[in-house]
């Protein structure tokens, strides 16, 4: 029967109208969600209540689950990113704890470095302050007061979103419990011999005027100035090359004012071509071509007489190559050797084995300062960094050439017309410049280029025996190759194994999700270089050592290290620098102007690596433990927090933090473009929650395959916005066909229930192993999916819409519906608990319109679902709903064209071949299944499959039910069933 319909009456003056008696759903649960306005109101109960505390009583002692939260920055408003992580987080913790798992969660913020200090030193500029003179405290309680400001204000939006988590007490990296854990970790590394100083070329900002971590470059497209430029050589064992110049192309010409060393490759055919001028020229043989292109000069060998013969040219060509190896000991000159000083000094040729005929004339300058393949090839041949260039990017004051000048990174002071290729071209020495077009890397801060540059930094060594971890019990195994496999190394190492083959080790015992996770961290880890610690700012967490004047090397001394992790816990980071500091941790016995007390602090990624420590093992959470479960965070962690977290761990304790890497990638436009504030194609999740509320987003991310790059738009969130009104009006008919439902009235035995309902409970119990599984493989968008297509296609389009008919017209008391109803009551029961991780918000309003007084359905364990589910059924009603589909799409024609008003007014004959099973079902049964007024079975058709033919039916509708039925006569009384249900 149907809500719309009304019977046709012949008079309606002398027809009752049986509305009355129908059974009709009522439930004052709302169709309209009004979200924006709602939420709020559940947001504030929650608070009042104290749901997360609840939680943390209920779970208590049960099984463990711990996601330990890789920290935002401390920075701003949150953006859709923040969504997509901090509502994937929130959904597995919370499925978690569905499935009966104790499952705290810890928010926690990255508060020191430099996009603070920036932010900071912004404000001064407006002021026309000069950040330099404000006292070093003063300036760190000013980025400590911005960054508590953004935690708060993100603490708020992230609860908006329904995030529920211990907000009241998360972890800060700048809480001086944390900094002195920071601290003690350092400690940690740096008794343990991995930590040194050295001068090597880092990535430099000169806008920032500090060194960076990988994870903080980013690499775009620019144009360059390309240049050729000439070394004339003055000594060689090679005789010809005397007097010729040696060619070296690069598309940094900042660094031939650096320049210490021409490189070549040993295997590398080289050839001495004249130019037009009279000059010879060396350059790789097989790069001539390119090379004239380039600089459109023309290359000739005068070798060779006019007359000979192509072949013989060739021939007597190739007896004149110059292998790269006799090129050891040759010696060229600077083009500004005229100088004196620095660019006096001999320019060797030297082997190096990363020189390669790629690109440019197979000859390589070398700037040690500036390159970290030029700093390894010279310092194997003795030849050290010069320092030439300041941490601004301009040479230093007293630097012959260009002393004072820059900045490096200007594309002007590098151009054709500028500086350097000016004082070249004079020189005679600029063979050519013009443009290059090639990714480079920027800082991601400042998006500014930034460059190699050769400094005194603390870094952590790779590859060095960790004698204070114990060694491996086995051969040593190591990461390697597709999908990355655990192979057996037979020649491992006797002793300790190195940070990096811990690393890999880790990487190979822990799952990645997706899986090909394993390899992009693999592969990064396996080629890094010694990790750079020390950066030269204020705001972060110093580099607490003292270094030995007289021996370089650094204090190691417990007692030392002791006095300065209490002191930092007690003051923060503002103890290393305090008056008198540096005699109160040395102690009595050692003098202080005996030592070097270190100003730099540490990359912060090594606050962040620290993260598990203060969170998992310091107590501070007693709800917490180490190891965490699951790490999860973009992929762009793989060479930030999760490699951090990892080499960190690895240092200190031996293995990962984590047994699980979840990674996802990055909202798209609708389009599939980057978001950029600058092309105006940004989507804020603010306004959105004020719009449409904050389930719609939540439901948005269970929808995408965050594992991928994923898109947002309008027309995206208006599939899902419609999405979410099948789901709520799912709601809204439960909870109405349900209104007055009593313990008494349950059907407990599912074999007394007729076999529709049993066929629902077996879909039922398939779909709890389905989500299960997904929420194994962390497949949250698997999940979403199956409970979605669940409520509309099992749901709302076939079993509710085939016992509309028994809800509303059988007797309360009837056994059909009782134990529709009862099933209803399990659905229920079910789909309010496997919803409430994506809708926390919605959840609780069905929860609360069903229980007003009870707890909320956040504390709920995942459903237990009736015992003894006929599995045998799906396969039976499968073949039924594919005869049902069958019958529909027979019908639909004659309700377009009107012949009939709705399914109940056909009759359908079914013709079934003689080899096909017989339906278990009665003809009364399949006209309920198929919501027809009768069904005539011949079972003995000669068809190949089933043959539906329908028609108009001629029997007669009852008044109250509106189904047709031959009891009922033409005035439209009611049929038998009705009759005793009104009676």
């Amino acid at each position: 029967m149907s809500d719309e319909q009304t019977p046709t009456k012949r008079d309606a003056s002398e027809k009752r109208d049986w509305r009355d008696t129908v059974f009709l759903p009522k439930t004052g649960f709302p169709m309209k969600a009004g979200l924006p306005q709602k939420e709020p109101a559940i947001l504030a109960r929650w608070k009042e209540a104290d749901l997360y505390g609840q939680l943390r009583t209920a779970r208590e002692g049960r099984e463990k689950f711990i996601l330990h939260d890789g920290p935002p920055y401390a920075n701003g408003d949150i953006h859709i990113g923040h969504v997509l992580n901090k509502t994937l987080k929130d959904l597995v913790v919370r499925t978690q704890s569905l499935l009966g798992k104790d499952a705290p969660y810890v928010p926690g913020w990255d508060c020191h470095g430099l996009p603070i200090e920036w932010k900071v030193e912004e404000q001064y500029r407006k002021k026309k302050r000069d950040k330099d003179e404000v006292p070093p405290a003063e300036f760190r309680a000013e980025c400590r007061a911005y960054a508590q400001h953004w935690v708060d204000v993100q603490r708020e939006q992230f609860q908006r979103l329904g995030i529920l988590g211990a907000w009241d007490k998360p972890y800060l990296t700048m809480d001086f419990s944390a900094e002195a854990t920071i601290v003690g970790e350092l400690c940690k590394v740096a008794e343990s011999g991995q930590l040194y100083r050295g001068a090597k070329p880092v990535m430099w900002s000169p806008v920032e005027k500090t060194a960076l971590a990988e994870a903080e470059i980013e690499y775009e497209d620019v144009t360059s100035t390309q240049i050729d430029v000439a070394f004339e050589i003055v000594e060689s064992p090679v005789p010809e090359l005397v007097g010729a110049h040696a060619v070296v192309w690069t598309t940094t010409p900042w660094t031939i004012p650096v320049n210490q060393a021409i490189a070549f490759g040993e295997d590398i055919p080289y050839f001495v071509w004249h130019l037009a001028d009279g000059r010879r020229i060396l350059l790789a043989f097989e790069l001539k071509n390119e090379f004239e292109k380039r600089t459109g000069l023309h290359l000739t060998w005068p070798g060779a007489s006019e007359g000979e013969v192509h072949q013989n040219v060739v021939e007597r060509m190739a007896a004149h190559k110059i292998k790269g190896s006799e090129l050891a000991g040759t010696i060229a000159r600077h083009p500004m050797h005229h100088l004196g000083g620095f660019f006096a000094r001999p320019r060797p040729l030297i082997a190096a084995p990363h020189v390669t005929t790629d690109a440019g004339t197979g000859l390589v300058h070398m700037a040690p300062d500036h390159g970290e393949e030029d700093f390894e090839a010279c310092k194997a041949v003795g030849i050290d960094p010069v320092f030439a260039v300041e941490g601004d990017g301009k040479y230093r004051e007293d630097w012959l050439w260009l002393g004072g000048q820059g900045s490096v990174i200007n594309t002007k002071f590098n151009g054709p017309d500028g500086p350097i290729c000016t004082d070249l071209r004079e020189a005679g020495a600029l063979l050519s410049a013009g443009d290059f077009r090639h990714s480079y890397p920027h800082s991601w801060r400042s998006k500014a280029r930034v460059i190699y540059r050769c400094t005194p930094q603390w870094f952590v060594a790779m590859d060095r025996p960790l004698s204070h971890l114990p060694a491996l019990s086995r051969a040593e195994q190591r990461w390697e190759g597709e999908g990355g496999n655990t192979v057996i190394d037979e020649e491992a190492h006797a002793g300790s194994p190195t940070l990096r083959e811990l690393a890999l080790q880790s990487i190979a015992d822990t799952r990645f999700v997706p899986d090909k996770g394993r390899n992009r961290i693999g592969s990064m880890v396996e080629g890094r270089p010694d990790w750079v610690l020390s950066r030269q700012r204020a705001w972060g967490v110093p580099i607490t050592l003292f270094v030995d004047r007289k021996s370089g090397k650094y204090l190691v001394d417990p007692e030392v290290n002791a006095r300065i992790v209490a002191a930092i816990r007690d003051k923060g980071v503002d103890a290393w620098t305090a008056e008198g500091a540096a005699q109160r941790f040395l102690g009595d016995g050692r003098n202080p102007d005996d030592y070097e007390q270190v100003t730099d602090i540490l990359d912060v990624w090594f606050d962040s690596g620290c993260t598990h420590v203060f969170t998992l093992e310091s107590g501070h959470w007693p709800e917490q433990r180490w190891p965490a479960d699951l790490y999860l965070e973009g992929s762009d962690q793989h060479r930030g927090w999760f490699q951090s977290s990892l080499l960190e761990s690895c240092a200190t304790r031996g293995r990962a933090p984590y047994d699980t890497v979840l990674t996802h990638g990055f909202t798209m436009d609708s389009k599939g473009m980057k978001m950029s504030k600058s092309l105006g194609n940004t989507v804020n999740p603010l306004d959105l929650m004020k719009e449409t509320g904050a389930d719609i987003l939540r439901l948005w991310v269970a929808s995408v395959d965050f594992t991928e790059d994923h898109r947002i738009g309008k027309e995206i969130l208006a599939g899902v916005s419609d999405s979410y009104r099948k789901i709520r009006n799912t709601f809204r008919y439960l909870l109405g066909a349900l209104e007055g439902f009593e313990e008494a009235e349950r059907v407990t035995d599912l074999a007394e229930m007729p076999e529709l309902e049993r066929y629902m409970a077996a879909l039922l119990s398939q779909l709890d192993e389905e989500l299960k599984a997904a929420l194994n493989a962390y497949d949250f968008n698997g999940y979403a999916r199956a409970l979605s297509d669940f409520c509309n296609n099992d749901l709302s389009a076939f079993y509710f819409d085939i016992r509309k008919d028994c809800l509303y017209c059988d007797a309360p008391g009837d056994p059909k519906r009782r134990a529709y109803r009862s099933l209803l009551d399990t659905l229920f029961h079910a789909l309010v608990r496997w919803f409430a991780p994506i809708l926390v918000f919605t959840t609780e309003e069905v929860w609360a319109t069903r229980y007003p007084d009870a707890a909320s359905v956040h504390l709920s364990d995942w459903p237990e679902l009736p015992d003894g589910a006929d599995r045998r059924l799906l396969e039976i009603w499968t073949s039924y709903r594919a005869l049902r589909e069958q019958v529909t799409a027979e019908i639909e024609p004659m309700r377009r064209e009107k012949v009939i008003g709705s399914s109940l007014e056909a009759q359908v004959a079914i013709g079934l071949p003689d080899s096909a099973d017989r339906p278990m079902l009665s003809a009364d049964e399949l006209a309920e299944l198929f919501i027809v007024s009768e069904v005539l079975l011949d079972t003995g058709s000669v068809v190949e499959g089933p043959a539906v033919i329908a028609h108009r039916t001629d029997l007669h509708k009852c008044g109250r039910c509106w189904r047709h039925l031959p009891e009922v006569d033409e005035d439209g009384d009611l049929c038998a069933r009705c009759e005793e249900v009104v009676a």
